[in-house]
């Protein structure tokens, strides 16, 4: 066999070496058939207006360094999928693309969040702070301008940065953020002056505008040096001049009006008076291992944090150990040959797993009600079964293994299929009885296939925050910590204290974050080098 010259053989070897199979999708390489030209044409083409939908909110940010990166991205794919020197390239882009979209940059981007006090009133620069400090505190003059005030989000009406869309007397149109005013080109504005529409902006009706009215009043533009922008209402809005004005030369904000004193603090990114208090508005600082360091060392984090980890990891090892075990003797009561019906009561064992985990979760939570629970008027009892640690644990950890041997009773049964019976007949005819047929040769080439199932098991229990939020909330509470219940995950404890109080803490957050995924990591790492199946496997 000679080599192929046909120019769509992608990968074809020099001339005399023996012809190579084509590889998979080489159709779709450089001059191949009409459907795989036409197919490059149109997925080309989707991914360029993925790359235009992306550049557009990043061009009303102003974020360059991002458009830059999409259009690399957008470029490399390009390059690769045109040229014919690049067939390895053609695999490897995509999953290399997404890995970094979805798993390393998000990582990064947690471990270097961790390290920075962001938070509520801590997101931006010291410049901006010192902006919202002044344009939070303007008050109305005698000779004030008046604006006719129109509310707009950047992105999501819910959550997007608010935007006061502003029309002066003149009808000259304007967007405020809490960065500053700038011209609104290209803008509708009816006669009343409201603007209708606007290029990148997300228009709030009254019941969103009502929905954020508390933002709205913390809301402020700053416009110069003591001054700023401030609604007075859901249609207007008004310059001021600042009552907290900011001294470069001592870097601190006097107030007008009691004449105290805030100092900049450059290591925690706030100003703070003589008593210790500090203003809301300050800067995002790198504040180094602090909050790690919060809940290794404080006595009070420390206590609450080694023993929510050392729960966490019981729950994990005792739903993963016990699904197993169901799940496995589930598959082998079923396995056996003679057996009737085998089809009907494996679709009745998968129940639980084609069932919403949602509803489930809030089912069993009623279960264990104490009043009209399923088990009390079963048992005849008023046991009050999450108002107590330990009998609050059982029912999250119950209503896991129900929820999860399911799973495990299939992928138990696909390994025990492709185990040959012979061995086990071997096994019996050298004397071995069925407890030592299965301990020494259904097991070990069981777990073979088991092993990686089991970890990532491990994995999702450990992070299982609808488990414990949907049944218990983290409860019961003590009355002495109440930010640390008996049945709280690391994952639901982190929730709590990041985003259920007052402010949002995305700094202290981030690092209980990276604590969890270092230590999933390094539990499932041990647990593969340590297994022997599958180093049995390797060789």
């Amino acid at each position: 066999m000679v080599a192929s010259s046909s120019p769509d053989s992608a990968g074809a070897p020099s001339q005399g070496a023996p012809a190579r199979p084509p590889l998979p999708g080489g159709r779709f390489a450089a001059n191949g058939s009409i459907v795989g030209q036409l197919v490059k044409i149109a997925l080309l083409s989707l991914f360029t207006a993925f790359g235009v939908w992306a550049v557009l909110p990043l061009y009303v940010a102003g974020n360059w360094w991002g458009i830059g990166l999409v259009v690399a991205v957008v470029g490399l794919v390009y390059y690769v999928y045109l040229s014919k020197r690049t067939v390895p390239a053609k695999y490897l882009v995509p999953g290399v693309v997404f890995l970094l979209a979805f798993q390393i940059i998000p990582v990064l981007y947690t471990m270097s969040t961790s390290v920075t006090n962001l938070s509520d009133g801590h997101r931006g620069d010291k410049d901006r702070a010192i902006a919202a400090i002044e344009a939070f505190s303007v008050t109305r003059d005698p000779d004030s301008p008046e604006y006719v005030l129109t509310v707009a989000t950047t992105g999501d009406p819910d959550t997007g940065e608010l935007v006061f869309l502003l029309t002066d007397s003149e009808g000259n149109a304007y967007a405020g953020t809490d960065e500053g005013l700038s011209e609104l080109g290209g803008a509708d504005v009816d006669q009343a002056g409201k603007v209708t529409d606007a290029f990148g902006y997300t228009l709030l009706s009254p019941a969103e505008v009502n929905a954020r009215s508390d933002e709205l009043q913390e809301f402020a533009v700053p416009t110069r040096d003591g001054a700023g922008i401030r609604s007075s209402g859901l249609s207007s809005a008004f310059e001021g001049s600042a009552i907290r004005v900011y001294d470069e030369a001592c870097d601190c904000v006097t107030d007008t009006e009691t004449g105290e004193v805030y100092t900049a603090d450059n290591d925690r990114g706030a100003f703070y008076n003589e008593d210790g208090q500090r203003l809301a508005q300050g800067w995002q600082v790198n504040v180094g291992l602090d909050n790690f360091a919060r809940f290794l060392l404080n006595p009070t984090f420390a206590s609450s944090f080694f023993g929510i980890l050392l729960w966490n990891i019981t729950f994990a090892v005792a739903v993963t150990g016990l699904v197993f075990v169901v799940g496995l003797a589930v598959a082998m009561t079923l396995h056996v040959p003679r057996m009737r019906g085998k089809t009907f009561y494996r679709i009745l064992v998968i129940l639980p797993y084609a069932m919403s985990s949602l509803a489930m979760y809030l089912l069993w939570r009623d279960m264990f009600n104490t009043d009209f629970g399923l088990f009390n008027r079963m048992l005849g009892l008023q046991v009050d079964w999450l108002g107590d640690v330990w009998t609050a644990r059982a029912a999250v950890i119950l209503t896991n293994v129900w929820l999860g041997y399911p799973y495990m009773f299939l992928v138990a049964t696909g390994a025990l299929q492709a185990i040959p019976r012979e061995l086990g007949q071997a096994a019996q005819i050298d004397g071995a009885g069925p407890w030592q047929a299965f301990r020494h040769v259904t097991l070990p080439l069981l777990m073979v296939a088991m092993t990686p199932i089991l970890i990532a098991t491990f994995a999702f229990n450990f992070n299982n925050f609808n488990a414990v939020w949907l049944i218990t909330r983290g409860g019961p509470f003590s009355p002495d910590n109440p930010t640390a219940g008996g049945t709280d995950l690391l994952i639901t404890y982190t929730y709590r204290l990041a985003f259920s109080e007052a402010t949002a803490q995305y700094g202290y957050a981030a690092a209980l974050s990276v604590m969890i995924f270092l230590i999933v990591s390094v539990i499932s790492i041990v647990s593969l080098s340590r297994s022997k199946a599958l180093k049995e496997v390797d060789r």
